[in-house]
């Protein structure tokens, strides 16, 4: 089949769009496209066509103008089955079924559950906000060809909504970033963490944390800020001269960040949207068999816990971060044991091997 990848939100590069789904797709025989919005123009990357629709200003005119956008290029590519990852790409998705093509929506996120807790978003308007979006899904999805869903608990509460919603969780490529000589003796005193950047993902905990440590222990923060402007806020905190701002990291920079750290961080506040999410930066860690601190919501920790990988937390308790950072930092030996069972972990279970055929399966039913 031609396959179309489709995205108005996304960067070209992104991990389970372009690296994963896109890619599996091409390796199986499919002709396959991608579909992006970003001004960069048309490329051609892992063998994949990427077509751009052009770059929009803010967030509304991503919405309305880039959305019109995608849609033309979606026609103008022509092809047999269009693989959407956004929540604004609904209509289009239904434009689509109408001039009769295959259609299969990726929901990446339980957006109900996260329209709650969008900063940009008045705190009076969330609820109803939510509710509107939710109710649109239960018109919109069923009238699509199936539903992949990046969670089990996503996929259970669509699968009410769509009798074929196949579960197809974001987990890491299997080796891409497996350190091979690591040494945790020389591993340098560092805590990464890999991610967009905000308040409810534990921006502030982990700066304070840093300056608590009572080891040498540094912080490197990988990925963007949510909002921009956040990353002003930095000098202001106390852990912020311990603090080294890497900015938007490729694949290529992730895996130097985690070969030279000791430890990975995802100290999440328990969001509606964050405590049942199953976050790739924590199986990213775990494949660079460096240990995890993890907040400590019920599902991490059958997670952290069945693998023996880390240490949890109450996320907003920037004490007891660092008294996990500094235990990590101090013996190395057993972080190292920590990451070793967190690497087997990703290689007998949580590993995209497995996901990639469910996605196959589904576009040869389709």
């Amino acid at each position: 089949m031609k396959i179309a990848h489709l995205t108005s939100v996304h960067r070209r590069d992104d991990t389970r769009i372009l690296l994963k789904e896109c890619r599996s797709a091409a390796q199986a025989g499919h002709d396959v496209v991608l579909v992006v919005a970003d001004g960069r123009g048309p490329d051609v990357l892992h063998g994949i066509a990427v077509v751009d629709a052009g770059r929009s200003g803010g967030r509304s005119a991503r919405v309305l103008s880039a959305t019109r956008r995608v849609w033309r290029k979606a026609i103008e590519v022509d092809a047999d089955l269009y693989h959407l990852h956004d929540p604004e790409l609904l209509p289009v998705g239904l434009g689509l079924k109408r001039r009769g093509k295959r259609v299969v929506f990726d929901s990446h996120e339980d957006v109900p559950r996260q329209l709650l807790a969008k900063h940009y978003l008045p705190s009076i308007l969330r609820r109803p906000v939510a509710g509107a979006f939710s109710a649109f899904e239960r018109c919109a999805l069923p009238r699509f060809d199936a539903v992949v869903a990046a969670t089990p608990t996503i996929a259970n509460r669509l699968s009410r909504i769509h009798p074929r919603t196949v579960v197809v969780n974001n987990f890491p490529i299997l080796d891409e970033l497996t350190i091979d000589d690591r040494d945790p003796a020389r591993s340098e005193a560092l805590a990464c963490y890999v991610g967009g950047l905000s308040r409810d993902r534990g921006l502030y905990e982990m700066l304070d944390a840093i300056a608590r440590c009572r080891t040498n222990a540094r912080l490197a923060l990988g990925g963007p800020f949510f909002p921009e402007s956040l990353g002003r806020t930095l000098a202001d905190r106390p852990g912020g001269a311990r603090a080294e701002v890497l900015g938007m990291l490729d694949r290529s920079g992730v895996r130097a960040l985690l070969a030279r750290s000791i430890v990975g961080l995802v100290v999440l506040h328990a969001t509606p949207n964050h405590l049942e999410s199953q976050p790739v930066k924590l199986f990213e860690y775990m494949s660079a068999a460096l240990p995890v601190i993890a907040s400590d919501f019920p599902l991490w920790r059958r997670i952290v816990d069945d693998a023996g990988c880390g240490l949890l937390v109450d996320p907003l308790d920037a004490s007891a971060i660092a008294e996990a950072i500094d235990r990590l930092v101090s013996d190395p030996h057993e972080a190292d044991r920590m990451g070793r069972r967190g690497r087997e972990a990703v290689a007998h279970r949580y590993n995209w091997r497995a996901e990639e055929a469910r996605l196959l399966e589904l576009y040869e039913t389709l």
